[in-house]
């Protein structure tokens, strides 16, 4: 009985030790510190503006704001409404509802690594996150707000007065709104993905067999991923069609431009932690990876302003799953997971 119940002992442990070894990660990355700011390997410094550097009391102070639905006329929408940690701060709607139920015009874009965008919003009309802020606010469909009135509301509020007295020595004004919740969005980098830790940190096996595999076909000239999502960021930050449609509800560039040539071209997106911004287009009409992968491979519709890039792949089944397998290896769950960019 002695002899049994040891080798029973023995047999646990063994098991306990496989099992860990099966479920933990083969390059574990470093817990997450309470610094604001965390720039991973392989990555530019973020550029904060002079006039707007990061330090801890803007950070929370943007923070706060950020989720405060006291942006919106209603006071029932706030940034963290359409833009949510568990989807990459993004939304997992095709268009996000503003106040009244109005309906979104576009797909939330995510909001990951946008410090490094050289311009904001899908048409790349404004060249400063400060400045974006106030397209939600205004926006009809969206918060449809003013923000002289929301300065004024928070001027009545002790704890935002605090606070702003503390990161920019002034009353919260429509200049302290915008740059302190640009200061919290700037501070969401992600770069920690399975992909990062091949790429930029030498773990060999942090990818799979196949997700190498979808690397190479994406780096390839048979697919051409890379001409456009290239970069640590996977975005050239360029305006494309991609043949989505031979007749668009959204202008895209033209909007800005008002040059014909310009209609319906959007900013390249980000592919950073694709698997969890789905829906996918400019419009949120694609809802999977794997519809994703088979409209490239179709080459698209012809459209006038479609990139020559995108054109027939005549990918194999193989080399699609590959290629979504690669994908997927842009997730940074760490980033997924950080307390700092929830509510």
């Amino acid at each position: 009985m002695m002899k049994r119940t040891h080798l029973l002992l023995l047999m646990l442990v063994l098991f306990g030790a496989s099992a860990c070894r099966e479920i933990d990660p083969p390059c574990p990355l470093p817990p997450i510190s309470n610094e604001l700011l965390q720039v991973p390997v392989g990555f530019p410094p973020v550029p904060f503006p002079t006039d707007n550097a990061l330090t801890e009391a803007r950070w929370k102070l943007g923070k706060k704001l950020f989720y405060d639905p006291v942006l919106s006329i209603t006071g029932t929408h706030s940034c963290g409404s359409c833009h949510k940690a568990a989807f990459g701060m993004g939304d997992d709607l095709p268009t996000s509802p503003g106040v009244f139920g109005r309906p979104g015009l576009q797909n939330a874009p995510t909001l990951v690594n946008l410090a490094y965008h050289p311009y904001i919003l899908r048409e790349g009309s404004l060249p400063t996150l400060e400045m974006q802020i106030l397209v939600p606010i205004q926006e009809s469909n969206e918060f449809a707000h003013n923000i002289v009135d929301i300065s004024a509301q928070l001027q009545s509020d002790c704890v935002y007065v605090q606070m702003s007295r503390a990161a920019y020595g002034r009353l919260p004004d429509p200049y302290v709104i915008t740059r302190a919740i640009s200061t919290f969005e700037r501070s969401m980098i992600s770069g920690n993905s399975p992909y990062d830790q091949y790429t930029f940190q030498g773990c060999q096996e942090a990818l799979t067999p196949m997700q190498k595999h979808g690397m190479d076909l994406f780096f390839s000239e048979k697919t051409n991923c890379f001409r456009c999502h290239s970069g640590f960021n996977f975005t050239d930050y360029a305006y494309e069609n991609n043949g989505l449609y031979l007749e668009y509800v959204e202008k895209g560039r033209m909007r800005v431009t008002e040059d014909s040539a310009d209609i319906a071209k959007f900013k390249v997106p980000t592919l950073r932690n694709i698997a969890y911004t789905a829906p996918y287009m400019h419009d949120g009409s694609i809802q999977s990876l794997r519809e994703v992968v088979d409209h490239y491979d179709s080459g698209g519709v012809s459209h006038r302003s479609k990139s020559s890039l995108v054109k027939p792949l005549h990918l194999t089944d193989y080399e699609k799953d590959a290629l979504i397998q690669f994908l997927l290896s842009l997730s940074d769950e760490r980033f997924l997971n950080d307390p700092r960019f929830r509510e």
